[in-house]
């Protein structure tokens, strides 16, 4: 019965360190998402400029 008490209090503090990880992820997703973003709509209005 120890064991298994141990087992879940091991799996939960995995389980909430795991979450900050995965957050810090998700933002560095998504930064680089805007940034991509960003140098599209750049390369849309150059394109935009040089067929005028």
């Amino acid at each position: 019965m120890k064991n298994l008490t141990l087992f879940w209090v091991l799996l939960a503090g995995f389980s909430l360190s795991a979450c900050n990880t995965t957050r810090g992820l998700g933002e560095d997703v998504e930064a680089t998402g805007e940034g991509i973003q960003h140098v599209a709509e750049e390369a849309e209005e150059e394109l935009k400029d040089a067929m005028e």
